[in-house]
């Protein structure tokens, strides 16, 4: 029997992600870990963070005293929870070092990938 919504889906024509769009995870793909006599597992695969030379760099921007992430993200991404796009992007492991030393420079980019930018 043909099933055109299974066909759609292992097509990758349908997103199934469990995670929402703006997610570091939304295009992760999940696997099963299968056991003998056991349930089988449902887990995310492993993200691998970018190198910051993937991301092309639209402008720098000078940290100040009170500066956070997120609102960051907000001011130049337009949504507060892709943080951890600068963070990758900036090849920052924990996202407060990026804002706790005012005077650092940040980068802010577009997404991996995306062609374009401009020597900041």
């Amino acid at each position: 029997m043909n099933d055109p919504l299974k066909a759609l889906l292992e097509a990758g024509v349908l997103d199934i992600s469990r995670f929402p769009p703006n997610s570091r995870y939304h295009s992760v793909p999940l696997a099963t870990l299968e056991q003998p006599g056991q349930e089988p597992v449902a887990y995310l695969r492993r993200r691998f963070v970018p190198p910051p030379e993937n991301f092309a760099v639209v402008q720098e921007y000078l940290v100040v005293q009170g500066d956070r992430l997120d609102n960051l993200a907000d001011r130049f991404l337009g949504d507060a929870e892709l943080y951890w796009r600068l963070c990758d992007a900036n090849g920052a492991v924990r996202p407060d070092e990026l804002t706790e030393t005012p005077g650092t420079t940040i980068v802010i980019t577009l997404p991996e990938g995306m062609p374009g930018g401009s020597d900041a």
